[in-house]
């Protein structure tokens, strides 16, 4: 189909008071949201990560938003089909389209912009049209901070069917770590499997577990499964591991989110690995629109 990037392979008192009203929309979010989530999923819960907060007042919703190199002000889009609609508009102009989604490295912890993170960075100097979808916590296991995860469940969000990617990247795995190992198959069999019914033509990378400060052992495991499932769904999948390509990376205080920088070196690293395995970026001067869900987090403590 035209445009559908097929061709994108060669194969203060009043404060307090706000952040009260705050508190509580947001806990009727969660509330509503955990309503809806299956039961194999409810039953991880949502705990917080150790890395962060929600941050009250910044949840966002899903927003479009022009390419170019540098973040320009958003405008409001009513739906991920509003967001759909308006790429189906875009089709003509022969950029390729790129679904992404993910967890917090996704979401733009870190630098705490959305539009800084690694994902935003990748589609600007790629040339895509993209999708993205990030939420803290997510994992293929772990739920999120709103339960808008695992994975799967952003994927199933996002609208393969009707985006019709030429590539979708996950990025997920830190937040598994200790989950048991056969439910963290499951979940990336899931995910793959869910790609190929939804986007049967698109390439699939996974963007593994990040090196952190979790228990090394466990975080070798999970990765180690993540990778195992992936290629037993899908051999032809991408795989990029952080964690055993030992990326270095600026990262905040957290020890394990990237700096605006370390995003911008995250996202050169991932364009080069999809690069060598046949990924091209789009034509120059195309990459019309970004479709971009991320839930607003507190930035994590800068290194003294």
């Amino acid at each position: 189909m035209a445009g559908s990037g097929r061709h994108l392979t060669r194969s203060g008192g009043s404060a307090d008071t706000l952040a009260v009203v705050w508190r509580a929309v947001l806990l009727i979010v969660v509330a509503l949201g955990s309503l809806v989530l299956p039961p194999w999923a409810a039953a991880q819960g949502a705990a917080l990560p150790p890395w962060g907060h929600v941050d009250l007042g910044a949840a966002r919703s899903l927003f479009v938003q022009p390419h170019s190199s540098e973040p320009k002000p958003r405008h409001k889009a009513k739906g991920p089909a509003t967001c759909e609609a308006a790429l189906e508009r875009m089709k003509g102009h022969g950029a390729p389209r790129v679904a992404i989604v993910g967890a917090s490295i996704t979401a733009g912890v870190g630098p705490g912009e959305p539009d800084r993170s690694w994902a935003v960075l990748l589609a600007r100097t790629e040339h895509w049209d993209a999708v993205i979808y990030g939420d803290p916590g997510a994992g293929y296991v772990r739920p999120g901070v709103l339960h808008r995860g695992p994975v799967a469940r952003e994927l199933a969000r996002v609208g393969l069917r009707a985006l019709r990617p030429a590539l979708v990247i996950v990025q997920a795995g830190h937040n598994d770590i200790g989950e048991p190992p056969q439910l963290v198959r499951q979940g990336v069999a899931q995910a793959i499997a869910l790609i190929q019914t939804e986007a049967p033509g698109a390439r699939i990378a996974l963007l593994t577990v990040f090196p952190g400060r979790s228990h090394p052992a466990r975080a070798y495991q999970t990765d180690q499964t993540i990778v195992t499932a992936a290629r037993a769904a899908d051999p032809g999948v991408i795989i990029m591991d952080p964690l055993t390509g030992r990326w270095s990376y600026p990262r905040v205080g957290d020890k394990l989110h990237p700096t605006v920088e370390g995003d911008t070196q995250i996202a050169l690293k991932v364009a080069r690995i999809l690069r060598a395995h046949g990924v091209i970026a789009g034509p120059a001067g195309r990459g019309g629109l970004f479709c971009d869900t991320a839930i607003g987090v507190r930035k994590p403590p800068q290194p003294r």
